[in-house]
């Protein structure tokens, strides 16, 4: 039976949607990694409408080469599914192995949090007004995938996982209402639950108020996911959502990375335009695809219980 109409999504149906997520933030930071910190009119002034996947941008990047958005998401991803469960240990050793490798990106606060953690092995940071930067939520989707059937449990784990960097109560709200979105995406949800679940986020912190968000699209948490929400709602399919997302500009390697997971969950595999796809590097697209099937296979919902 179709989730749309009201059934339980298949097994297969799952396991694609949960690609879809990892594939599809992946594709949205190879987009918008060429237009990070710049403005919408200098967009509109070199490209037009930006919409393809060249690379360069002030990393001058490859073509399909992404950026510490992804490669934080991996080092959760391949910690999960080394462990067979939650290891946030494992998930901090490798943020610092990460981190000595000198990646291309790294944000101010996820390195002053990791060589925290390296210095002190504390798994979480005391709380910090600066914390309430993006860090901690770009890298939510495989927490969203592992906890998939257990809200409280995804809640939980996006705050653990959070404060490995960030400290900040707009930071965990952040992380737990992407989580929620991207699994009420998976499994199937109509638009108007997803809505409502963006609607509560906004009673709660009135910050994320995203309706015709017409501000900067920064590494702010809050202008963060009023950027992406504004556009995931205001779109009716993932291309049209990441292609509003990455011409606004800013921090849109980020911005785009979230808005793709949530999209990639609510439209699917299929959803995914295949020449962003192919952009990306063949062994990159493999592991992804392996990681959400293997990590979502993990879950409450699809985990026997005498597994658990």
């Amino acid at each position: 039976m179709s989730p749309r109409n009201g059934g339980v999504p298949g097994r297969a149906d799952i396991e694609q949607r949960a690609q879809a997520v990892l594939l599809g933030s992946a594709v949205g930071d190879a987009l918008g990694a060429t237009t990070e910190f710049m403005t919408p009119d200098q967009i509109r002034e070199r490209v037009g409408v930006h919409r393809e996947i060249t690379g360069g941008g002030w990393l001058d990047l490859s073509p399909g080469q992404v950026t510490d958005d992804t490669q934080m998401t991996l080092c959760v991803a391949r910690a999960i599914a080394a462990s067979g469960g939650w290891d946030l240990v494992g998930i901090a050793d490798r943020f610092a192995r990460w981190l000595e490798g000198n990646p291309v990106d790294v944000g101010a606060t996820c390195r002053r949090g990791i060589e925290e953690y390296r210095a002190k092995r504390r798994l979480q940071v005391p709380p910090n007004e600066r914390d309430a930067g993006n860090g901690a939520v770009m890298r939510m989707a495989p927490v969203a995938l592992y906890a998939l059937g257990d809200e409280e449990r995804m809640a939980r784990l996006a705050v653990e996982q959070a404060r490995l960097t960030h400290n900040h109560p707009l930071s965990d709200a952040a992380c737990v209402a992407v989580g929620l979105l991207v699994q009420w995406g998976i499994l199937g949800h109509p638009a108007r639950r997803l809505r409502a679940a963006a609607d509560e986020l906004v009673a709660r912190h009135p910050q994320f108020q995203f309706d015709g968000y017409e501000g900067g699209a920064t590494a702010y948490v809050a202008d963060t996911i009023r950027t992406v929400l504004d556009a995931f709602f205001s779109t009716g399919g993932f291309e049209e959502c990441l292609v509003k997302t990455v011409n606004r500009g800013d921090d849109a390697d980020t911005t785009a990375a979230i808005a793709g997971a949530i999209a990639g969950a609510r439209y699917g595999l299929d959803a995914i335009p295949p020449r962003w796809l192919a952009a990306l590097d063949p062994a990159l697209r493999m592991e992804l695809s392996s990681l959400a099937s293997r990590i979502v296979g993990l879950s409450p919902l699809l985990r026997p219980p005498e597994a658990m």
